[in-house]
């Protein structure tokens, strides 16, 4: 007898519009999880299944954290709001210097958001508002890249470059251009790390300067590790090739660490990591453990300089969220951060990485499986596409390993993983013995 997936009424499931879901299909075999602890979540039906993406990228330090939920619940009765327009609480100016603490070079200016989508937003404002301050207001085009992810607002949407996120909108925001991609299965599959092939892809980036001029270009924005659209790995040299380019044309350099930041890697931050610092680097997801929504954007010194100086008495930048430093989101990221720090979270990748990587490419040889990829705590299964039907096989894997307990996330034909940075060996072992055994029976 087939388990229940629910005990919602079918009609309880209809004024729900559900983000980045085929809602139809989903509504007519729900799959919902009702409680979390740990590495596992347990669904409608009773079944506990191994998380494998850390929720959405974000449950860093694992689920039902009691040091998180007491710091919540001892804020809202202490309090549960302040503006920090023209006011101020003291959350989020401790937050802020708890976290330049851990941020590498001069990017020790800190703007809170709700959310990595306006995080971007907000950085690519600041870049724009930036250069028209140093009297260089032509400084106003962005560039992306091919196949990133940056959110869903506005700027996030546009210098994105996933095509099915853009082409219901048109062309939302002018002035925006795309670096290529780095992702080449002919030269890098299989590669164990970062690729060897493919640092020249930077020299994209002069190819743009020469068509627009530098004097047009306000910001790059990359992932450094391009996640949501299937774990895409930066060859070796490429992040240090662009950052010389854009210091070369007076170019900034956005980072979006929304996935890579808080320990993913290894390191704090996957600025420490590949040893590039950019100008700015925005961030969510691992800034609460997901418990509550935030998001920040990491300033280098001169360019926060740039707008405070030389105004006395009014607002230097018309920008922010009636949330941005939330009291309760703010006391969530500092039992956030203690606990990355007692538990040495953001540096205990690296113990476990070769382990993980080993795992990952254990699946070398099963059906369908074109490529493997994986760095510090991420992975990605590259499936062959069924003719005709993109995503169809990605997809199919994804539910499988629901039924057979585990999470993982489907982009496209590609299977993502990026589990809690609190996995043990035994978790990695049990994760891909489920993922082995779907793999296998895939037609």
């Amino acid at each position: 007898m087939e388990l229940a997936t629910t005990n919602l009424p079918s009609s309880d499931l209809d004024a729900f519009w559900m983000p980045f879901t085929a809602n139809r299909q989903f509504k007519a075999s729900p799959r919902l999880l009702v409680a979390a602890e740990g590495m596992y979540y347990t669904t409608a039906d009773g079944r506990q299944i191994i998380d494998g993406t850390a929720g959405l990228w974000c449950v860093n330090a694992g689920h039902g954290r009691r040091e998180i939920a007491d710091a919540v619940q001892k804020q809202v009765m202490q309090l549960d709001f302040a503006p920090t327009f023209q006011m101020g609480h003291p959350a989020p100016f401790e937050l802020a210097t708890r976290l330049v603490e851990l941020l590498p070079g001069d990017l020790n200016r800190v703007f809170f958001t709700n959310s990595g989508s306006e995080s971007v937003d907000t950085a690519l404002k600041i870049a724009i508002a930036y250069h028209r301050l140093k009297g260089q207001g032509a400084r106003q085009r962005l560039i992306g890249r091919e196949r990133g992810y940056h959110g869903v607002n506005f700027g996030g949407t546009a210098v994105g470059g996933t095509g099915a996120n853009r082409k219901l909108f048109g062309n939302i925001v002018t002035g925006i251009d795309h670096l290529s991609h780095t992702h080449n299965l002919e030269h890098n599959a299989f590669t164990r790390g970062q690729p060897q092939w493919g640092e020249h892809l930077a020299n994209e980036l002069e190819r743009l300067v020469t068509l627009h001029d530098a004097s047009t270009i306000a910001a790059v924005i990359v992932e450094p590790v391009a996640g949501s659209t299937g774990v895409l790995l930066p060859p070796v040299g490429y992040l240090q090739k662009l950052r010389q380019i854009c210091d070369k044309h007076g170019i900034l350099l956005i980072f979006d660490e929304v996935i890579t930041g808080f320990g993913r890697l290894g390191k704090p931050f996957a600025a420490d990591y590949f040893g590039v610092i950019p100008d700015m680097i925005t961030v969510a997801k691992g800034i609460t453990n997901a418990t509550v929504p935030m998001g920040a954007v990491f300033v280098r010194e001169e360019i926060y300089q740039t707008f405070v100086q030389g105004i006395e008495n009014g607002i230097e930048f018309f920008h922010g969220y009636t949330y941005s430093g939330h009291p309760v989101a703010c006391a969530a990221s500092l039992a956030t951060l203690d606990i990355y720090k007692k538990e040495g979270l953001l540096t205990r990748v690296s113990e476990i990485a070769n382990y993980w990587e080993d795992a990952v490419h254990s699946l070398r040889g099963l059906p369908h499986v074109i490529d493997l990829r994986n760095l510090g705590l991420v992975g990605a299964i590259e499936l062959e596409s069924i003719p005709g039907k993109p995503g169809a096989r990605g997809y199919e894997t994804f539910v499988k390993c629901y039924q057979q307990g585990a999470l993982v996330r489907a982009a496209g034909d590609n299977i993502a993983l990026s589990p809690p940075l609190i996995i043990e060996k035994q978790h990695i072992d049990e994760l891909f013995g489920v993922v082995t055994d779907v793999l296998k029976q895939l037609a």
